[in-house]
């Protein structure tokens, strides 16, 4: 309550019934009694030590009901209440020519008098009543003058009662033998006897009034008095009083005294709390404020450990490369809208997208699916998922671009004169090799051919986009130092001639190439027309027999032949750094992991082998398969292989050791794509998915089909591609459910096709060559800032 404010007690009006032959009802209304102010309060030089200074007091506080003796009741009304009641007041209704009368404009208003004059008609008409029963006397002309007058008159307003007058108790507390006797203030009552009933007084005080009036004494005496003894006082008043008295006080008290520890304490401990929390409720306490959020999504130590304590933190640079990704995301959106609110850090975003994965796709038994044809009855050689595209390649030349929401043809590039056998994307291009031994480049966006590389004698039968990454150089004397290959994203590819190639990829305005003889079958390429070409940079020979797989990051390229060697390739250099030997029939597949600086390779001797790339030994050789493995996956926990024998099988890459054997095929396993949860493998037509982490068949996506050509999926999505009925469907999934919008999935290769984070490096390094050399500093070397993302992202593995 503001110290200007002044509490009242509001009479209920008084009945007097005289009867004689007829009976009168008068009801007498009181103006309201105004109780001495409450001294100012001392403004504290530190108002959190006060907190309840100027709580806002509950509505059952500032006005309640209040009895007296002799059956007189009384409303306790707090100053606020009757300020916000006056401000509450309703408008006068009005119209043309009338307006509504308030009740104090009314002709008949009710009678009000103040508490004095009520009084004093009490004692005047009290007095002449014992006067009227002794004989002989006759009222004076002085008492006459003195009666109340007979008109009516409006409500009065009496001055303050002054506390030195009233019953006070000699010290600052309520006496505890009740209220002083009513005579000290108040005439007293008519005498036993009287010819008729005479008013009552308007108000009888008892220990209840004398409080009020006494408030402010007491108030004074309690702010006087030292805090151990307020305390001592408070209490022993709070130990008598009973239970609603408690839960009005705990009403005020919780909501004052309530401390937002999460803004007070400092980040290291409010870390620390935070840890103990699982998920779910991590979850429900960033919805508590914005200060909360903002605290729990921006603490990357909190997302780490729990990335870590529920077995998603895979190590390796899966956690850093998709911060980083995150990072280049932002930059480009900052560029174009900036950000007012606080953004989650990348951890944060890390572990919805993996709890997604893992959950989503094992309980959502009833996933978006829709099936559509392709191809007509062509075999699906190539497919991938690409930036919402589905595009597919197959050996009748052609190559689709599909709606995965649809459906929908959105393209068809035809140019190609062989099958397609190679495809690779990135951004809005395309890259593809087919049997014609051409190389073409394709703007996704238009569906236009832009550029036909030649320089393959042979079907072109494996290819790789290889972008700019921080990478691990061994230089002179053994010095490892991070440096950023390829300086410009560049194509490796791979064919039936013996030979691999590496080539500049074309940004989109670049000027167009296209060679002479990709519209005219009968001009032969020769090594000018090679030359001619601005795009081509190596030629790299020395493979004794068609290359059938591929593999390339950084400055790395591992390639596997049917001559049943695998081969270190410097793609800056050109050079040959080794050549793996063991493998005693073709090897078919080839795998990289620069962070653990292995190779892995899958051949027809039923063998895969982990080779290390610093000597060339074969670490492990990993025996089981009984026929071709011709297929390899590698993610950060696990290397998973698949053969011609109906099985694949789950490998430890650090170790060698088999943790699971999938067997449940019928046939040769003609495709699969893993991640760190789990595997979807297609053969004799089935398509299904494990559980890679205890090699369980969770269920099967597609069945009674005559064959599985394809599998891919990123995030929520997965899309296959089969025949049935002799003719080739896509199958798309959606494992998402709603409020799933903002799933980000990480790519399966590990790779990230971010639309800004190549630009974002080389802007405003003009056209820098593919095979420049110059090094260039790792932003894990830097504080992070305009040009680098944060310490806490590079600096976690």
């Amino acid at each position: 309550m503001s110290h200007q404010a002044r509490p009242s007690l509001v009479l209920a009006p008084s009945v007097n019934t005289t009867t004689v032959v007829t009976t009168t009802t008068t009801t007498t209304a009181y103006a309201p009694i105004q109780l001495p102010p409450l001294p100012p309060p001392t403004e504290p030089k530190n108002p959190k030590d006060y907190p309840l200074l100027h709580a806002h007091l509950p509505t059952s506080l500032r006005r309640f009901s209040l009895a007296f003796p002799g059956g007189t009741r009384a409303t306790f009304r707090d100053g606020e209440d009757g300020e916000e009641e006056m401000r509450e007041e309703e408008p006068v209704a009005s119209g043309i020519g009338w307006r509504m009368l308030k009740s104090e404009e009314t002709a008949e208003p009710d009678k009000a008098v103040g508490l004095v004059e009520a009084v004093e008609r009490y004692g005047r008409k009290r007095s002449h009543g014992v006067d009227n029963m002794m004989e002989g006397v006759e009222p004076t002309l002085e008492r006459e003058a003195h009666t109340p007058p007979r008109k009516k008159q409006r409500p009065t307003h009496i001055p303050p009662i002054m506390t030195i007058n009233a019953a006070a108790p000699p010290s600052p507390l309520p006496s505890p033998h009740g209220s002083p006797s009513p005579q000290a203030i108040w005439p007293s009552a008519p005498p036993s006897g009287a010819s008729s009933p005479y008013p009552q007084p308007p108000l009888q005080p008892d220990l209840a009034l004398t409080t009020l009036l006494t408030l402010p004494s007491l108030l004074t005496h309690f702010t006087n008095l030292p805090h151990q003894l307020q305390s001592h006082f408070l209490l022993t008043l709070l130990r008598h009083s009973p239970l609603p008295v408690l839960r009005t006080l705990h009403s005020v008290l919780t909501p004052t005294l309530a401390r937002d520890f999460l803004t007070l304490l400092p980040p290291e401990l409010v870390s620390h709390i935070l840890s103990y929390l699982p998920y779910s409720t991590l979850a429900r306490a960033s919805r508590v404020s914005k200060s909360w959020r903002a605290i729990i999504d921006s603490d990357p130590v909190l997302w780490r450990d729990l990335l870590k304590s529920t077995k998603i933190w895979f190590g390796g640079d899966s956690e850093r490369a998709f911060a980083l990704s995150i990072y280049a995301r932002r930059l480009a959106e900052a560029r174009k809208i900036p950000s007012a609110l606080p953004l989650p850090h990348p951890y944060k975003l890390l572990f919805k997208s993996r709890h997604l994965t893992r959950t989503r796709w094992v309980t959502n038994e009833m996933p978006k699916h829709h099936t559509f044809p392709a191809h007509g009855t062509s075999v699906v050689t190539c497919l991938l998922l690409s930036h919402g595209r589905i595009i597919s390649a197959s050996d009748d030349h052609s190559i689709h671009v599909y709606s995965p929401v649809t459906g929908d043809l959105l393209q068809s590039l035809d140019g190609h004169d062989g099958g397609v056998w190679a495809l690779a994307a990135t951004k809005d291009t395309l890259v593809s090799g087919s049997t014609d031994r051409t190389v073409r480049i394709w703007d996704l966006k238009t569906g236009r051919c832009t550029h036909v590389f030649a320089g393959h004698t042979s079907t072109v039968r494996c290819l790789a986009i290889v972008k700019p990454e921080w990478v691990e150089v061994e230089g002179e004397g053994g010095v490892i130092s991070r440096e950023k290959w390829p300086k410009r994203s560049v194509i490796v590819t791979g064919s039936r001639d013996h030979s691999l190639r590496v080539w500049t990829l074309p940004r989109p305005g670049d000027p167009e190439y296209r060679w002479v003889g990709a519209d005219d079958t009968d001009v032969e390429l020769s090594e000018e027309d090679i030359d001619e070409n601005p795009y081509h940079k190596l030629h790299l020979e020395g493979h004794d027999h068609a290359v059938r797989a591929l593999a390339a990051r950084g400055r790395t390229l591992v390639s596997g032949s049917y001559d049943c060697t695998v081969r270190i390739w410097d793609t800056v250099t050109g050079e040959c750094k080794l050549i793996l030997v063991g493998h005693t029939q073709k090897v078919y597949s080839v795998v990289l992991d620069l962070n653990r600086n292995i190779a892995c390779s899958g051949s027809m001797d039923g063998t895969v082998r982990i080779w290390n790339l610093r000597n060339g030994q074969c670490q492990h050789t990993l025996m089981g398969h009984t026929s071709l493995v011709g297929l390899l996956g590698l993610s950060p926990s696990f290397l998973v292989s698949a053969a011609a024998d109906s099985t694949l099988r789950i490998w430890d890459p650090d170790t060698g050791e088999l943790r699971h054997t999938l067997a449940a095929h019928a046939g040769a396993i003609t495709c699969f794509q893993h991640d760190e949860f789990k595997v979807l493998s297609g053969s004799d037509g089935t398509l299904k998915m494990w559980n890679i982490r205890d090699g369980t068949v969770v269920r099967d996506l597609l069945t009674g089909i005559n064959g599985v050509w394809q599998v891919v999926f990123e995030g929520r999505c997965c899309v296959a591609a089969s025949n049935r009925n002799a003719t080739t469907m896509l199958d798309v999934w959606d494992f998402g459910t709603e409020g799933d919008d903002d799933w980000i999935g990480e790519p399966p290769s590990g790779i990230y096709d971010d639309d800004t984070q190549e630009d974002s490096e080389l802007e405003g390094q003009g056209d820098v060559d593919a095979m420049d050399q110059d090094p260039e500093v790792d932003p894990s070397e830097q504080s992070g800032g305009p040009g680098g993302p944060p310490r806490d992202i590079v600096d976690d593995n």
